[in-house]
């Protein structure tokens, strides 16, 4: 009996399974034997990596890391939108600068890392996609699910007895057909995809859950809902699309910075800008023919605030622009996140400051240096860095290095400071070198940064001669007959950043696309309906219908209320009391 009652547990074909476990190396007492999986090979491996892969797990889990990914590029300084700052940096931080650097941290956006995530997404994206857009596709062209044999099992049931005749009048049978077809046409109103089936093809059909039915005229089938998975694959291939174009901007755009001083224009050329960005393939063709000049310049400053007093509250460029040598001029205002757009390009306003007028002579009398000099604004008010080289200079090559203070006041202790952003009492206090800058050489250099090293002290607060304090329209001798130095005036300047991007619309049209996507995916529920039609013995017409949702849904309770609202609008409703 022992043997009996153990082949009973055998599928049937397995009936000399012990004897054939008898037969292997087990151990002895052991019950069973070691199973050894087999080896996957090469194509098995590969075909469970792209499993894992293309997984909605692996896709959030990648999703994540990108964001992830993206958040070194926040803190720290990007080389590709300031090289000068990550210098900066890499030299106030030795040691971890470089570390950082060589993880490629200082370009985080096209950094080896970062791609890798950004394809194996892509990639993931992908196949998450096509198998369930083929999945999708087969479930809205499949018929609803097949009637329940018992509708008050179903989370939402109701059941309406109408009203008709006595039993046997020849006009109950199509009544019953009539109130079929009406509850298919109520469910197509509320937008389900209904099926009408005869008695034969309905599974309550003979047993209807009361035991009393006289004949069932066939049910209803009907299920809502599919442009939820529908949304959440719009979404997914919206995403994949911003991926794509987003992968096409960083190749094909550009991205340029240029200052315009006062009364001064700029071409949009490559050799016009002071510094140049471009994508990994683009083309100098790409450039669009237009030119910008500054007008005029207007800051607005808080002159009412005790707490505030002196914050910028606005900043107004007024530009004429061009596009192409045969456009008509147009005048133009140029404001901080207003930009303008010229030709698929966009032009930003910055940053903005002082270029204060300078003449330069060197010790023949000679101009070495003649013209504005953009200054660095270091603080609210103003108080600017700058740095003026006269390479031509003779005999010597000459610099300078110090600030300008837009609206100087004298501290008391032989030191001035400005006190106002606006141009009030505009002051330069300089030092001056002499030697050789640095410029012969042809190395760039930061026109901002004069590397004194090596150069010779003319003027400064430790030596004999003392700095250099200018106000508007001054003249200095420099000390040794070196020349001379005049401030002759003060010009608004602006930065301006150009970005063109031709993928930016298509980025647009993606993100309001998954956007609307994920909507129709998080507010949309998918739910299904059934209807079934009996003809009870005492010849009056039973309706029962039940309600399911896939997941979960507060709102089919409301649901059911609707829908018996509409079947008892459709058809006179016997009442619960009535005698049958």
């Amino acid at each position: 009996m022992a043997e009996k009652r153990e082949n009973t547990y055998l599928p049937a074909g397995h009936r000399d399974a012990p004897e054939a476990a008898g037969s292997t190396d087990a151990p002895a007492g052991s019950s069973r034997a070691e199973v050894t999986p087999p080896a996957l090979g090469v194509r098995g491996m590969l075909r469970w990596a792209w499993t894992q892969l293309t997984s909605m797990r692996t896709a959030l889990m990648l999703l994540l890391m990108l964001a992830v990914a993206a958040v070194p590029g926040s803190i720290f300084p990007q080389r590709v939108q300031d090289p000068f700052s990550v210098d900066a940096w890499i030299e106030d931080n030795p040691g971890v600068g470089e570390v950082l650097d060589f993880l490629q941290f200082f370009d985080v956006y096209s950094s080896v890392w970062f791609s890798a995530i950004y394809l194996l997404l892509f990639i993931s994206l992908i196949g998450c996609i096509l198998p369930r857009a083929k999945k999708h596709w087969q479930l809205m062209t499949s018929p609803p699910p097949r009637t329940p044999r018992r509708l008050e099992r179903l989370p939402e049931f109701g059941a309406l007895e109408l009203q008709s005749t006595a039993a046997g009048d020849p006009e109950d049978g199509p009544k019953a057909q009539q109130a079929l077809q009406d509850a298919a046409g109520i469910l197509k109103a509320r937008r389900y995809r209904v099926e009408v089936r005869d008695a034969a093809a309905t599974d309550g059909a003979e047993a209807s859950g009361s035991g009393d039915s006289a004949g069932s005229a066939g049910s209803v089938g009907a299920e809502r809902g599919y442009l939820k998975e529908s949304g959440n694959l719009v979404f997914h291939v919206a995403l994949v699309g911003v991926l794509i174009c987003v992968a096409l901007g960083s190749m094909f755009s550009y991205r340029g910075q240029k200052i315009l001083v006062e009364d001064e224009g700029f071409v949009n050329a490559l050799v016009a800008y002071d510094s140049f960005h471009p994508g990994a393939y683009f083309s100098e063709d790409q450039l669009q023919p237009f030119s910008v000049q500054l007008d005029d310049f207007e800051r607005v400053f808080d002159r009412e605030s005790a707490t505030n007093f002196g914050q910028p509250l606005d900043f107004t460029a007024d530009v004429t622009t061009q596009l192409g040598p045969e456009g008509e001029p147009q005048s133009q205002e140029l404001k901080v996140n207003q930009p303008l757009t010229l030709d698929d390009a966009r032009v930003f306003l910055v940053g903005n400051g002082y270029a204060p007028e300078i003449t330069v002579r060197d010790g023949a009398g000679d101009v070495a240096f003649s013209g504005p000099v953009v200054t660095r604004p270091d603080d609210p008010v103003y108080t600017s860095m700058a740095v003026i080289k006269a390479p031509d200079a003779q005999p010597e090559q000459l610099g300078f290095v110090g600030l300008l203070l837009p609206t100087a006041q004298d501290t008391g202790e032989g030191l001035s400071v400005s006190v106002d952003p606006e141009l009030g009492n505009p002051q330069l206090q300089l030092n001056s070198y002499y030697g050789d800058l640095g410029l012969d050489e042809g190395n760039p250099q930061n026109v901002y940064v004069l590397d004194t090293e090596g150069l010779e002290v003319l003027n400064s607060r430790d030596e004999e001669a003392g700095g250099i304090v200018l106000s508007e329209g001054e003249t200095y001798e420099l000390p040794e007959g070196m020349g001379s130095i005049s401030f002759d005036g003060v010009r608004d300047y602006i930065a301006i950043d150009v970005h063109y991007n031709p993928a930016q619309q298509g980025v647009l049209f993606f993100a309001l696309t998954a956007l609307t996507g994920l909507i129709l995916s998080l507010f949309l529920r998918r739910r299904r309906a059934w209807v079934t039609v009996e003809t009870t013995p005492a010849g009056r017409t039973l309706v029962r219908y039940g309600l399911l949702a896939r997941g979960e849904d507060f709102r089919l309770r409301d649901e059911n209320i609707a829908l018996r609202a509409q079947f008892e609008k459709k058809w006179p409703v016997r009442a619960p009391e009535e005698d049958s």
